[in-house]
This record gives structure tokens, C-alpha cells and sequence, in this order.
């Protein structure tokens, strides 16, 4: 078998992510936060070094500025409600995940102002673009820092000035990108970053967060959930440190200590020679598919503009049958469709019939890919030779 829905959740994980989550059951067991006995205080421990942990790797000063939550999708309508009131204006792009449409056309209903800035064919944003769209007075930019259809990879950095120029603030989606590019919060002027945890940081489904600059107002925002944080208890209001606010009910702690083990392995193999050997994964992957006869490549050319995924058709297939006959002929898992962005398959002239995705990961070889390759072209050839015998 060959593991190549990356994007959707990596796998496999390290074994240190495993016995983190053993380790924190058989030792460490309590609910965070919530009692002062040794089980408590232990879970709470790990919790926090998983925050300071975060935030040493996105260059975050306060590691009370990173608020937990199950996933990319709860983190950014965490901060689209959070910041968002009718009458304000909120800009996004058209290569954008449903984790953003879906919250912002509801907010849209309920009187937030919403525009899109069209992108090129290939996923890429023109600035002069955003510059043009941020002429009028706009709340928020909400931005994908990859996407998870084709890999193109936004300019972050450029986007974060342009947007404070304007008065703006920036949220950033990075469920593509965290453990796999490098980001630097306070350095890129990003004020909202929201991740997940079970894609390029290798930990558990179930684990996200909400990373919040230190120069952002948290007065401003709302918490999504109001409830118990195991402070203040003496108050019926929530209170208004960080990061309670934003963390009622129980933390998925086991879960957190996991997300710790594979940030950890992350940050001690060093996130530049992880991006290196994906970057030679996708090159290896882009050049052998980009001859074959019928098979059209979806995304940027280059591989330093992508992540480590390739989105692609083979004229005359349902994209269904190719991903079926991948995983039943060659045994390459592969995901296909229209990965839950609708917008970016729109924007690359897919849509509806939508991509075959394959999205190899860190424990992915080269090997692996000349394999994927050489079957998507028996897949492309074999079609190619039935229309002909027609």
C-alpha cells in the first residue's frame, strides 16, 4: 500500500506520537486545569509544555496565546464570529476551503460584508489584486496559506503588510502548511493563524488551535463556546484571561500530548529538510505526470510554490474511477472529488467533475512516486488505447 492522502490526515505517524498518548493515560490521566490533585496537575503540565512548544515553533512569544481547539474548521469560525460583527467588511480569495466559505456566507446572512478576490488559474494571488480590493475599509483578511486542491502556496508575508497597510487585520488557515512550510507569526506580521494538528504536525485527529499575534487586542474577540475553564469559578461571566476565554469544557489532553510528540519530532528533524524532501516528492511527481497523454496537471509548475500536492484528470475518466482503480489495481490511496473547496476547483476549471489528488508526506519516497507515476500512466495509456479501439 501506498499512503497518498497526505493532505486529508497524514499517515503514518511517528511511534513517539503513540507512546505520548500512552504514556499520558498510564501517568497523567486527570482532567487539566480542573483540580489540584497530582493527576491534574500532571495533565496540565503536559498541556502547557504542548503550548510552549507551539509557540517556540511559530516563533509566538506567549504561549498563553495558543488556544486549542479540535481542529483547523472549529479554530477559524473560532475567529470569523470572534471578529466579525454586521457591517464589517471581511476579503478572503477564491482558492479557499469550505473550513472558510461555509462560516463566512453564513456571516455574510447575518450582515457581514463579504468580497473575493479572484485568482489566477493556477491557485496564484495577484497582489496588485488585494491591494485594489483593500481600498475600501475592510475588518479581516481570511487567506488559506496553501491549498489543499492543487499546493499553491500564498505569499504570506507580502499579504500580512498589505493587509495591516489597509487597517486590517489577517487570519491565516495554515491546515496545509503547519509542519511542512515554515511560519513565523510575529516575524510575518500574522495576527490569526488557525492549524490542525493531524496533517503536517502528525499528531491526532481531534487537535487544532487558534494562534493569536501578541500584539492583537483579545478584548475584541468573542469566544465561540462559553462554559466551564476550570478558572474564575466563582463568576457566572466567562472570564477574559487567555486562554481561558476561548477553551471552555474539557481539552482533548490526550489528544494535545499526542499533537506535543509530533510537533516535537517535527521541530528535531528541522521543517527545512522536511519541506526539502517534499519539495523532491512533488518535482519527481509534477515532471513524470506532465507528459503523459491525457493527464492534465492542475496548480503551479514549480514545486517551490507548492505543497506536496498534485491535483490531476485524465481526459475521458471520471475521476472516481481513476482514484478506484488506483487503490484497487496499484494499491495507491489517493483522495478525489472536490475536497471540500468548491471555490478553488471553480477557480482551476474543475468544477464540478473535480481532481484526483495524490499528496505524498514525510515518510513518502521517491520510489513510492516513480510508482504513482508509472500507474497513472498505464491508467492514461489503457484509456487512450480503448478510444482508439472504438
Amino acid at each position: 500500500m501506498i499512503y497518498l492522502d497526505n493532505a486529508a490526515t497524514s499517515w503514518p505517524k511517528p511511534p513517539e506520537v503513540f507512546q505520548a498518548m500512552a504514556s499520558f493515560m498510564e501517568t497523567a490521566g486527570g482532567n487539566p486545569g480542573r483540580a489540584g490533585h497530582r493527576l491534574s496537575i500532571a495533565a496540565g503540565r503536559i498541556v502547557y509544555q504542548v503550548r510552549e512548544s507551539l509557540a517556540d515553533f511559530l516563533n509566538l512569544n506567549d504561549p498563553l496565546r495558543v488556544v486549542f481547539t479540535s481542529n483547523a474548521t472549529h479554530a477559524i469560525n473560532l475567529a470569523l464570529n470572534g471578529v466579525l460583527r454586521p457591517g464589517d467588511r471581511v476579503l478572503t480569495s477564491s482558492m479557499e476551503h469550505n473550513a472558510v466559505m461555509r462560516p463566512l456566507r453564513y456571516l455574510q446572512r447575518q450582515g457581514v460584508e463579504l468580497d473575493i478576490v479572484a485568482c489566477a488559474p493556477d491557485g496564484q494571488l495577484d497582489l496588485d489584486d488585494l491591494r485594489r480590493a483593500l481600498a475600501k475599509r475592510t475588518r479581516l483578511v481570511v487567506m488559506t496559506h496553501a491549498s489543499n486542491v492543487c499546493g499553491t502556496i500564498m505569499p504570506i508575508a507580502e499579504i500580512a503588510k498589505i493587509a495591516h497597510a489597509s487597517g486590517s487585520l489577517m487570519l491565516l488557515d495554515a491546515a496545509q502548511s503547519a509542519g511542512l512550510i515554515p511560519i513565523d507569526v510575529t516575524g510575518d506580521g500574522i495576527d490569526l493563524l488557525a492549524f490542525t494538528g493531524h496533517k503536517g504536525l502528525l499528531g491526532p485527529t481531534g487537535t487544532g488551535g487558534l494562534v493569536i499575534g501578541p500584539w492583537v487586542d483579545c478584548k475584541t474577540i468573542l469566544p465561540l463556546v462559553r462554559g466551564g475553564t476550570g478558572s474564575a469559578s466563582e463568576f457566572e461571566e466567562q472570564p477574559e484571561m487567555l486562554p481561558d476565554k476561548f477553551e471552555s469544557g474539557t481539552l482533548n489532553a490526550i489528544g494535545i500530548a499526542g499533537l506535543g510528540a509530533g510537533v516535537r519530532w517535527v521541530m528535531d528533524r528541522k521543517i527545512e529538510n522536511i519541506r526539502a524532501h517534499e519539495v523532491a516528492l512533488i518535482r519527481n511527481l509534477v515532471e513524470g505526470l506532465q507528459d503523459v497523454p491525457g493527464v492534465k496537471i492542475l496548480g503551479p509548475f514549480e514545486s517551490s510554490s507548492r505543497t506536496a500536492v498534485v491535483s490531476f484528470t485524465i481526459a475521458g475518466q471520471s475521476v472516481s474511477d481513476v482514484g478506484l482503480r488506483l487503490d484497487e489495481e496499484y494499491g495507491i490511496l489517493s483522495r478525489v472529488g472536490l475536497h471540500c473547496a468548491p471555490a478553488a476547483h471553480r477557480t482551476l476549471g474543475a468544477f464540478p467533475g473535480g481532481t484526483v489528488r495524490l499528496a505524498p508526506g514525510v515518510f513518502s519516497t521517491l520510489d513510492e512516486m516513480e510508482f504513482a507515476v508509472a500507474a497513472v500512466k498505464e491508467i492514461a495509456l489503457k484509456q487512450a488505447a480503448s478510444v482508439v479501439g472504438r
